[in-house]
């Protein structure tokens, strides 16, 4: 094992190294394996969040590791469990607040063999990650807090009287600072990354004080992008024509939940989530992860797709502008699943049997050592 010190002399990137719950561990190990194989090098500063930290330390998010993502700036991250309407709040929103990573990046890229109607998918979806209704701001129904805000709407909404006293309130946050800096982050991307047009999703003709206001600020900052282009579509719109024809966009940026959902729609359309990188971004601090969940009922049969992981760590070899080592990465990955005889069951052609996450991982392995 590399040592701190070993990391200093050689001059190594540092990262956070979170395995995460469920699958987390062996995708986390595949990936780890990859990365390694292209050249880079890593020192590798093991964090442990989520179900086994709640075990270890009566916290899913222990501050230590909150801590070393600081330190590090740069966190590569596996899938942490977040339990349905009970149980601890979301680790994955935890990290996202408390570290500020407003942007959500998740590409979706189709990859020639990966199982799809559609060939022509390349679209960068920016997600708003920290407002909007995944902001945490709730008041449950019958709590002296949810009466006090009944009592203001009633008094200062024209159909007040409708909200009655049982009801609960999940509030829908938007900040001028907020859309700003999304879209900042949107067009900047799209100018380092020769994208040519950046859409806005909304619901402005109906949710105004917040949708509506998330266009008007958008455009705003659209105005000093005159090179990129510039739309909007409404999130409803947007699904119908994805599904018809995703070939059309480019860049899609949204407020949180239409981002969340939007995504995973996106994902479906170049293989599923198995191919589904992301990455949370704020100013000074990247944490790269899989678009999917922790699925705890594969864990330890090494038999998920760690591909979205891997892509996930092209996308942090970017970040630390390892271009090469990123492209050679990604070649490698393509490379796989065109080939078809080397991947998991969600994306094996009828000819082949599907193999196990160790096996993908030799198989990338052995692509970047044949491309040397």
């Amino acid at each position: 094992m590399t040592t701190e010190e070993d990391a200093k002399q050689a001059e190594l990137y540092k990262i956070t190294l979170i395995p995460g719950d469920g699958i987390g561990p062996e995708i986390t190990k595949a990936t780890k394996a990859v990365l390694e194989a292209t050249g880079v090098k890593f020192f590798w500063d093991l964090a442990v969040a989520g179900e086994r930290a709640l075990d270890m330390f009566g916290t899913p998010l222990p501050e230590y590791v909150l801590e070393s993502i600081k330190r590090n700036r740069i966190a590569l991250k596996g899938p942490i469990t977040t339990p349905v309407g009970h149980g601890f709040r979301s680790v994955n929103v935890g990290l996202r607040q408390t570290l500020d990573l407003y942007s959500c990046l998740r590409p979706a890229k189709h990859y020639p063999g990966a199982p799809t109607t559609f060939n022509n998918v390349d679209i960068v979806i920016v997600r708003e990650n920290t407002e909007d209704l995944y902001a945490g701001i709730e008041f449950e129904r019958r709590t002296p807090a949810a009466a006090r805000l009944v009592q203001l709407i009633r008094d200062h909404t024209p159909h007040g009287d409708r909200v009655s006293e049982d009801t609960g309130f999940s509030l829908k946050v938007a900040s001028e600072r907020g859309i700003r800096r999304i879209t900042k982050f949107a067009f900047e991307y799209a100018r380092s990354h020769g994208r040519k047009r950046v859409t806005i999703v909304h619901k402005a003709n109906i949710i105004r004080a917040s949708d509506a206001f998330f266009l008007d600020i958008a455009e705003k900052v659209a105005r000093g992008y005159p090179d990129i282009q510039f739309d909007d579509v409404i999130v409803d719109t947007v699904c119908m024509r994805l599904v018809r024809d995703p070939g059309q966009f480019d860049m899609l940026v949204l407020p949180n939940l239409y981002g969340d959902l939007i995504s995973e729609l996106c994902a479906g359309l170049v293989g599923g989530l198995g191919v589904a990188p992301g990455a949370n971004i704020g100013d000074d601090i990247a944490v790269f992860e899989p678009t999917h969940g922790s699925a705890p009922k594969y864990a330890g049969q090494d038999k998920v797709n760690p591909m979205s992981m891997m892509l996930s760590g092209v996308m942090m070899l970017r970040y630390l502008d390892e271009m090469e080592a990123a492209d050679r990465l990604e070649a490698a990955i393509a490379a796989v699943i065109a080939e078809g005889k080397d991947v998991t069951y969600d994306l094996r052609p009828a000819e082949h049997p599907p193999v196990g996450t160790a096996r993908v991982a030799e198989a990338v392995i052995e692509k970047l050592q044949q491309a040397e």
